[in-house]
């Protein structure tokens, strides 16, 4: 069947016109606002109490200058040359037909002289909140159409956290998934302890799409209730000032310390539930061992020094602790630092000790506040998505050792007890994602990414990464696709409707995808015969076999579809309890999937393996990059680089709301004031910071929030490096990770650590240049 075959046949498969349009985004549900039949704005879902601003102008940036409406190959690649330094060449438009034939005839290429393990499949999955049109799973069925390709596993949220829960409560339940409801919570909850704080920023944004933000709601019902919050953070705004929380301003990457002194109050002081501990857990002895004894007790005043809080509120919020219901948090940020494995087995270990995980209101969570939905009840299924079939390929990496493996292939490295080798990439397919946001040292990954043969680029705006590619293909965005949406962490089903044609040129990743699998004679495996309405009308349809198969029921399609276009299962209390509570209720019946069937708060496995950087037992590392180490000589300040409140991640970064908050068009840099007066900084000054790695221009902005000597910057502005024909220059607009070290946690992990990163900051001097990356390349025609 040829393109125009398909074309016909999905033309004549159509969905019904809804009479409620709206469209599901991952940060909320967003209602259209019509006139004389046409979307001119959208407004918030109206049983969101607390919807985010996010989304509001996303109609009026969806043509902006930055968007890709062309098919497009980079000069040279076009004239035969393969590989080099990519970022600074004109790109020159060409029709569809050119492209596709380009791109499919590298694919074939690789595949043939190298094999489908000289393919990386590189795709973060936050392209889509839709369960058809998500770019990732697009990406994968595709590649696995054709043979496989290489794979990543875990993320960058929390990697490390994602790997080193399994050898101690046997699962990553309390993660991304599972927590303990806020219902029980609040009322239950006597302390909450916040380690990194419990930013409301971050639960605007849920991997699947909101409906509902429900976070800061709860929180407020805890405090209502009774609770009392403790942010353990060197940010006083990581938690909302409505919530009256205690500030303890640690010292960034200190937590482990800090928890290990909490243990030794415990222990020295007789607090602790060794009856649960002897039921529940194993290893207490020899973390016990190592908290008390040896030349170096692990006690409030050995902490002090380290953390910066005094040993007498060390010594009293442990008691506090063994006083009250206590609940302990950990953001994500922890574990995304230099031995970021530490803090979070720790924290499990100081719960432990405290003897009521399994219980309302106490045990231990992560992530809460990290993205949305968190806390929120959620129905016991799992929604159907896009099938991406099965990869011939084994071969994989830690999501965050992409540079590693670009610069290094066929170089050994560790990972949760194996040995592995990097492989030989010959070429990288991106699809949906910006890896020049979210990876770390930008000037090294630009070095990494000259290395494949070719690199092609599926996107919808002209970010770093699609200017960093030798084939650009121009993808629709959820507003001119037609989806169903469904959260793993809410209990809805939703319409994402279709508000607007896509600008002519433009195609959707699936329509794409299935031009390519045409010409590599895979199309029948990749379509199964059915367009863009047939497929949300199948994965409806397993939606609702899923949903009557726990006793609920959803409409017939048509009536979902031109209806409300949403559903709302109801969760039943007893579906949605503490976390580990059936375990700690019988641990024979219910085992943990630990070797013993138990917490392991010491682990022989990973005693085993030998790292030096992760041992048997929850221990304290210092970072390379600390201020008591020797490069604070040379860049005195902690930068932590936060999630952004005005876009998820750098998504919609060109648009008008992710910058008005922007002073003289730059990102700004939070400061102490202390820190900016040694420096003669002023609010508003132009300033740069920078360290071994790179330099970034952002505006000065003062704030007592901080500890002083960290600087806040966040993640998200797109990497805009001046004099992009070499490797090294200024980024023009303030992303942070111009400055973060591509260093992995630890070996156990391989997960990124950006948090732990020393810089220094300085008044910029001189003409500024332009920030240029929201309007689109040099582009040939």
């Amino acid at each position: 069947m040829n393109i125009a075959q398909l074309d016909a046949r999905a033309a004549a498969d159509s969905l019904p016109a809804p009479r409620h349009p709206q469209v599901v985004t991952h940060w909320g549900l967003y209602r259209a606002v019509m006139e004389e039949g046409r979307a001119v704005g959208v407004r918030p879902f109206d049983g969101d109490v607390a919807p985010s601003a996010i989304g509001l102008d996303l109609i009026a940036d969806r043509l902006a200058p930055a968007r890709i409406t062309a098919p497009a190959v980079r000069q040279s690649f076009l004239e035969g040359r393969r590989g080099g330094l990519r970022g600074a060449e004109p790109f020159v438009e060409v029709g569809w037909d050119t492209a596709l034939d380009l791109a499919a005839g590298e694919l074939d290429r690789v595949r043939r002289e190298h094999g489908n393990g000289a393919i990386y499949g590189g795709s973060y999955g936050w392209g889509s909140a839709g369960r058809f049109h998500h770019a990732q799973s697009q990406l994968h069925r595709f590649l696995n159409c054709i043979g496989g390709y290489v794979a990543s596993r875990q993320n960058y949220s929390f990697a490390a956290g994602d790997v080193i829960l399994p050898h101690v409560i046997g699962s990553s339940d309390g993660l991304a998934t599972h927590h303990t409801p806020w219902r029980l919570i609040a009322g239950e909850a006597e302390l909450v302890l916040c380690f990194g704080g419990l930013p409301e920023r971050n639960a605007q944004v849920s991997s699947g799409g909101m409906a509902r933000h429900e976070a800061a709601p709860a929180l407020a019902g805890i405090r209502a209730a009774g609770g009392r919050f403790v942010n353990i953070s060197p940010i006083r705004d990581d938690m909302g000032e409505a919530l009256g929380a205690e500030w303890l301003a640690i010292r960034p990457g200190s937590d482990t310390a800090l928890m290990l002194a909490l243990a030794h109050v415990l222990i020295a002081e007789g607090r602790v539930d060794r009856a649960f501990l002897a039921r529940c857990t194993t290893g207490f002895d020899r973390l016990e061992a190592y908290i008390m004894g040896g030349d170096e007790p692990r006690s409030p005043e050995w902490a002090e020094p380290l953390t910066g809080i005094p040993a007498a509120r060390i010594r009293d919020l442990a008691r506090e602790m063994a006083s009250s219901r206590t609940f302990i948090t950990a953001a994500w940020s922890l574990q995304r630092a230099r031995h970021g494995e530490q803090p979070y087995w720790m924290a499990v270990a100081l719960a432990a000790m405290l003897g009521g995980i399994g219980l309302p209101g106490q045990g231990f969570g992560f992530g809460y506040m990290s993205s949305g939905g968190i806390g929120q009840p959620r129905p016991q299924l799992r929604w159907p998505s896009l099938p991406q079939g099965r990869n011939l390929v084994a071969d994989f990496i830690p999501v965050a050792r992409i540079a590693d493996m670009l610069l290094h292939p066929g170089e050994p490295y560790d990972y949760d007890g194996e040995r592995r080798a990097y492989p030989d990439i010959r070429l990288v397919y991106w699809c949906g994602g910006n890896p020049f946001h979210h990876h770390q040292d930008l000037h090294r990954l630009r070095q990494a990414w000259s290395r494949p043969e070719c690199v092609i680029v599926q996107d919808s705006w002209w970010t770093a990464s699609a200017r960093h590619a030798d084939i650009v293909l121009p993808a629709s965005t959820f507003l001119e696709r037609n989806d169903i949406a469904a959260s793993g962490r809410e209990s809805f089903i939703a319409a994402s409707h279709k508000l607007f044609d896509a600008p002519e040129g433009v195609r959707d990743d699936f329509d794409i995808f299935r031009g390519l699998a045409v010409r590599l004679g895979a199309e029948p495996g990749f379509s199964e015969g059915l367009d863009e309405a047939a497929w949300v009308r199948r994965l409806y349809d397993e939606a609702r076999a899923r949903v009557a198969a726990i006793g609920q029921s959803l409409p017939e399609f048509d009536a979902f579809w031109t209806g409300e276009g949403l559903v709302e299962l109801t969760v039943p209390e007893a579906d949605d309890p503490s976390l580990l509570a059936g375990f700690r209720a019988d641990p024979e019946a219910h085992p943990l999937g630990t070797p013993s069937g138990l917490i392991e708060l010491a682990s022989e496995r990973i005693a085993s393996f030998g790292y030096d950087d992760c041992r048997g037992h929850p221990v304290w590392l210092e970072p390379e990059e600390w201020l008591g180490a020797p490069l604070a000589a040379r860049f005195p300040l902690h930068l932590l680089s936060n999630q952004p409140t005005r876009t998820l991640h750098a998504q919609w970064d060109h648009g008008r709301h992710a910058r008005a908050d922007r002073p003289g068009g730059r990102p700004p840099v939070r400061l102490h004031p202390d820190d900016a007066a040694a420096r003669g900084i002023a609010e508003g000054d132009l300033v740069r910071v920078f360290n071994e790695r790179g330099t970034a221009l952002a505006s000065a902005r003062l704030s007592d929030a901080l500890r002083p000597g960290v600087v806040q910057m966040t993640t998200g502005p797109w990497f805009d490096p001046e004099g992009p024909e070499a490797i090294g220059g200024i980024d023009r607009n303030g992303n942070p990770n111009t400055l973060t070290p591509d260093r992995a946690t630890s070996r156990l992990s391989q997960a990124p650590g950006p948090n732990s990163c020393l810089v220094d900051v300085a008044r910029f001097e001189g003409a500024a240049p332009d920030v240029r990356v929201y309007e689109p390349p040099v582009i040939l025609r």
